[in-house]
């Protein structure tokens, strides 16, 4: 069963503009915080999209931190610091939860993956610790793997169903059939109430049916549709005439 607007569990984001002084200071002064004024999410999948520099992955971040994940990713029981990088974003923003409360919760992140792989292991030499963590992602360590397949045994193994999924760019190691892949993935745990927030560059990954799609942009945030999505159109325009591109491009 589907989540609905009743039982999604994140509702919406807005600015909590009563702690802002000035937009001239990172993060606020971040194209993404032009004309913020708040995002109203799907219940099940919500992508926010844009070029590179836009904010895309600072704002997930903030989010993600509000609601008690650790910068780095991993479930609301990770908390480590391989480097501490992370704006302070999440100060600025105000989160409506649903009355519902997903029974599992993770925040991925492609570009700290690597870490999170390292404190699990870490984490599962301690004696006295119980049950290993690692048999949660599959029971091979993640080090062990390609990074599409320790990204996939998180999606298939990790992931429970009636979650709150929250993926920064998971595209970044996965070939064009793994993404499709994911997509069948997000369908069935959408399937088992589950809600998605996916930051990501990749057309396929967006090609959810009836997502939301929040374009992040030098004059603020639209919401969009997949097709009118820079991302699409671009993709689109060299594989329909690719020769014309290149000829473009190398001149």
């Amino acid at each position: 069963m589907k989540l609905t607007k009743e039982t999604q569990y994140i509702k919406r984001v807005s600015l909590n503009e009563q702690h802002i002084s000035s937009f001239d200071h990172f993060p606020l002064s971040l194209p993404v915080m032009k004309n913020f004024h708040e995002i109203l999410f799907h219940p099940n999948v919500t992508y926010i999209v844009g070029e590179n520099g836009m904010g895309k992955s600072t704002l997930l971040e903030g989010i993600a931190i509000a609601l008690g994940f650790n910068p780095e990713g991993g479930s609301l029981n990770f908390n480590f610091s391989s480097y501490d990088s992370h704006s302070n974003l999440e100060q600025y923003l105000r989160i409506a939860k649903g009355v519902y409360r997903a029974e599992d919760q993770f925040f991925f992140r492609a570009e700290s993956y690597y870490n999170l792989a390292t404190n699990i292991e870490e984490l599962d030499r301690e004696p006295g610790g119980g049950g290993r963590i690692i048999d949660r992602f599959g029971g091979k360590s993640l080090h062990q793997q390609s990074h599409g397949e320790a990204f996939f045994a998180t999606f298939i193994e990790r992931f429970q169903g009636q979650g709150l999924y929250i993926l920064d760019e998971p595209e970044a190691a996965l070939s064009p059939l793994r993404q499709l892949s994911l997509l069948a993935r997000i369908n069935e745990l959408v399937n088992q109430e589950s809600q998605f927030i996916i930051s990501t560059h990749s057309p396929i990954i967006m090609a959810y049916p009836k997502a939301k799609i929040f374009e992040l942009t030098e004059e603020g945030i639209i919401e969009t549709t997949l097709e009118n999505t820079n991302h699409y159109i671009m993709m689109k325009q060299f594989f329909d005439d690719k020769e014309r591109m290149l000829h473009h491009l190398f001149q």
